[in-house]
């Protein structure tokens, strides 16, 4: 690999916005009081719009380039120097972060846009703003981070954004709580993130290569051949560890209860979230890692199962939600899981190709949704909907091509990149995979077209006050769903399926990720091609034959086995309640076991400690009065007794003193006489 190529803008890309948190944060509450919240809106919307600019410069620039040189760096200075641990605060573009900043930047910046629409009546404005420019320049620098230790500061910002715009409305509970799991969902996966990136450093380190820099992990890569820990090689447990980081920001089973609950933020909240930025992040960290896990074929295999499980359990969930968002929410979750089972099964390249034109159809849904939320006053629930189509057309339009692109229909954006994730599963040994990928595609058609048809077809079910205030959203709103809206429709077209000619997108990226490899032929894979499309043609018919045409009863369906499959579904498979009495009650109940083993036995000692200290003290005391006090008194005594009996012989006369003296000379002559003559 090539050096880098030198430049100094691509830092701006990250403190543009970071500099419009900064004074929206500071200074925002005071700008909105004198200047209104039109100052607030460009302050925060003017540096993102030049932050793609730059973003857009720095890709022409690649372009210009050949192949293995596309490469550009913004070293600012050295960072960390501590023994063989030298990383430095730098970004860089390459193929692979080139696509996510347009992503982050482009999209990011649409959903800027509409929200100063959308959020134009709340108070807290320009906090909101702050907000989602901090969000926006967190996420930039995972992307642009040159290191692991980088990204990681971008991981752990967009986290806690999360949690500020989840909960944004705080005084509501239950967005404050959305806000409380989301972040601590997040600190289990990210404690995984911390310990694969620790194990590779230090068996990095002690080959000789301690380095946490993406270019020089992926030139030493190799020497952790034959390296093992527990039994296992070091590739397999550290990719395992950052998996499991991945599944927390990218929702995956088990650590995806977080994403529904976050639809209690703003709606422009949930579009940047569940769009362009931080549910997309652990994809991208695979993707950037990808020579680690191409090593660890266990951890692949991993990754396609519980990617497909995730897939099909969200769509399971999503087929039965009345909420708007919700729906919406599952969804997300769902070709999340499609991401993971293109990398699960070696595409990486295909996998990023999802992620980028799920970004355009999914942020063009939710911002639809959000359409359809102000103009029904707040109103989520689909069951009070109905005939919207006729009220916001530009809405109802856009909406459309975005249903008809996650649906897989051919020619739009998510058809090639969802057919070249199920080509990939079925070409590369994995038939299992792409059979249960396929009936989820069918049921993302089912579920899809059910929300159309509830939502903007058939008769309006809203209250008549609703009704009379139903208008199409304002020029600010509508804008960016049509710029979203041609993405979903257009954006696919540089990735075509290899029987097509092959995938420009997957060519642009191979100087970062090898391109999946296919093991079938061109038939085959038009063959595979067209069963996925019957099967999403399927599931859209039967939504159109419950939910337009009303030929089919969905009451009937719900009523299968009793009601139970039903009821599974719309109860979301009960884990949120498995979740609550195991992880949450648990940890309370184990809190409570805590607290009573402190206050009974830890407690009972510290306090039996200090009642034998208080006795041995009182005999200690008794021992000091009666024994020790005693005995000095009584010595005490017999002294002063003592010399007041001696005391008697000083008589101050000095006959007495002589007669003394002679008495005891006339005892010692006797005794000398007696005793020793």
């Amino acid at each position: 690999m090539d050096q880098p190529i030198q430049t100094d803008f691509l830092r701006w890309i990250i403190f543009l916005p970071l500099i419009g948190a900064i004074i929206n944060g500071l200074l925002g509450f005071k700008i909105q009081k004198r200047m209104g919240k039109s100052a607030i809106a460009v302050i925060a919307c003017a540096p993102v719009i030049i932050a793609f600019a730059l973003s857009v410069i720095a890709f022409l620039q690649l372009k210009t380039l050949p192949p293995e040189q596309r490469f550009l760096i913004d070293n600012l200075y050295r960072w960390i120097d501590l023994g063989s641990l030298k990383v430095d605060m730098a970004f860089l573009v390459d193929p692979l972060s080139a696509v996510m900043i347009l992503i982050v930047t482009g999209i990011g910046g649409l959903i800027h846009i509409y929200a100063t629409g959308y959020m134009h009546d709340d108070e807290g404005f320009w906090r909101f703003f702050a907000y989602l420019n901090l969000f926006t320049a967190a996420m930039l620098t995972l992307v642009l981070g040159d290191s692991l230790l980088l990204m990681f500061v971008g991981w752990e910002g967009v986290g806690l954004c999360s949690y500020a715009l989840i909960g944004f409305w705080y005084q509501d509970h239950a967005n404050a709580r959305a806000g409380n799991k989301a972040f601590i969902v997040n600190r289990v996966g990210d404690f995984g993130f911390v310990l694969g990136m620790f194990l590779l450093f230090w068996t990095l380190d002690a080959q000789g290569h301690g380095t946490l820099t993406f270019r020089e992990m992926a030139r030493w890569a190799s020497s952790l051949e034959g390296q093992t820990i527990w039994g296992f090689s070091v590739a397999t447990v550290a990719t395992l560890f950052l998996f499991v980081g991945a599944t927390g920001k990218s929702a995956q089973i088990p650590l995806y209860v977080w994403l529904p609950d976050a639809m209690a933020g703003p709606t422009p909240v949930s579009a940047l979230i569940h769009a362009a930025t931080m549910v997309t992040a652990g994809v991208y960290m695979t993707a950037r890692l990808n020579v680690f896990f191409s090593m660890a074929p266990f951890t692949l295999q991993l990754i396609a199962v519980i990617g497909v499980m995730t897939a099909l359990l969200a769509a399971t969930i999503a087929l039965t939600q009345n909420d708007i968002k919700k729906v919406l929410a599952y969804s997300t979750v769902s070709q999340l899981g499609y991401m993971f089972i293109g990398i699960g099964v070696g595409g990486y390249a295909a996998a990023v190709f999802h992620l980028m034109t799920h970004a355009f159809f999914k942020a063009c849904l939710f911002l639809g949704a959000g359409s359809v939320i102000h103009a029904m006053h707040h109103e989520q629930d689909m069951r009070k909907m109905g005939g919207l189509k006729g009220y916001m057309p530009l809405t109802f339009f856009t909406f459309l091509i975005s249903v008809l692109a996650i649906a897989g229909t051919p020619g739009t954006a998510g058809f090639f990149s969802k057919d070249e994730i199920l080509w990939l599963a079925f070409s590369n040994h994995h038939p299992v995979i792409w059979a249960l990928a396929v009936v989820g595609a069918g049921m993302t058609a089912f579920y899809m077209f059910r929300q159309l048809f509830m939502v903007f077809f058939g008769e309006c079910r809203a209250d008549h006050h609703t009704q009379e205030h139903l208008h199409e959203s304002p020029r600010v709103m509508t804008l960016p769903l049509v710029i979203l809206a041609a993405g979903a429709l257009l954006a696919g077209w540089i990735g075509l399926p290899a029987v097509f000619g092959g995938s420009q997108f997957a060519e642009w990226l191979e100087p970062v990720i090898a391109h999946g490899e296919h093991h079938g032929s061109h038939a085959l894979e038009l063959g595979l091609m067209g069963v996925s499309i019957a099967v999403a043609a399927t599931g859209a018919l039967l939504g159109y034959l419950m939910y337009y045409r009303g030929a089919l009863s969905p009451d009937r369906f719900a009523a299968l086995a009793g009601g139970a499959f039903y009821r599974l579904f719309h109860n979301k498979w009960y884990l949120d309640e498995i979740y609550q009495a195991v992880f949450v009650n648990g940890t309370l109940l184990l809190a409570q076991l805590f607290s009573a083993f402190d206050k009974y036995v830890v407690d009972g000692i510290v306090n039996g400690t200090a009642s034998l200290t208080r006795f041995v003290s009182w005999l200690n005391g008794l021992f000091d009065n009666y024994i020790v006090d005693a005995l000095v008194n009584a010595l005490a005594n017999f002294t002063f007794w003592a010399g007041n009996k001696f005391r008697r012989v000083q008589t101050g006369n000095i006959n007495s003193y002589l007669y003394g003296i002679l008495i005891a000379v006339v005892l010692a002559i006797i005794i000398k006489l007696r005793y020793w003559s």
